[in-house]
């Protein structure tokens, strides 16, 4: 009744580690490959923040070279876990998350900016008013919550129509 000689449960023993052996090499070239493709990412998300605020050929370079990079990853990753990209699959959209404001009951700090010159930096010509952007912040202060509103005013020059605000400053 029992046709398993021990040379068989031996050869079994061996392919099951074996088996374990490659799946634990698999699993770590997997986690190495999603540690990589999050640090490419940061970079990527980095680069597109300075990128945000001037226009610089090497750094367009330099994300359009971090895309790629992370493309190729993304697709040998979903070869190692067998999920299939297929573009002619329709995502669904996205829908844009919007804010709640925070309560007016919070005690508010504001911070206005104002552009660097109060001339036009392209003509030299004088600046009116044009409006703003705000920004909110939420701030834990001994145990105390205080939001930091930041005001940046917008100008146009009235000779040539250019529109100047201060740079948004960098948050945490």
């Amino acid at each position: 009744m029992n046709d398993i000689s021990s040379d068989d449960i031996f050869l079994l023993k061996q392919r099951l580690a074996e088996q374990e052996a490659l799946i634990h090499a698999l699993q770590e070239k997997l986690s190495n490959r999603e540690r990589e493709i999050d640090y490419l990412q940061a970079q990527l998300d980095k680069l597109r923040r300075m990128n945000f605020g001037s226009r610089s050929e090497k750094v367009s370079r330099r994300i359009a070279q971090m895309e790629a990079d992370l493309n190729r990853l993304q697709k040998e990753s979903d070869t190692l876990t067998g999920r299939v990209y297929d573009p002619a699959v329709q995502r669904p959209l996205r829908q844009t998350r919007t804010r709640k404001p925070f309560p007016e009951s919070l005690p508010r700090d504001e911070k206005r900016l104002l552009p660097a010159a109060p001339c036009c930096p392209n003509c030299g010509g004088s600046l009116s008013y044009l409006g703003e952007d705000t920004a909110e912040q939420l701030e834990l202060m001994r145990s105390a919550f205080r939001v930091i509103r930041t005001v940046r005013e917008k100008h146009a020059c009235t000779q040539c129509d250019a529109i100047v605000q201060a740079p948004a400053p960098s948050r945490p």
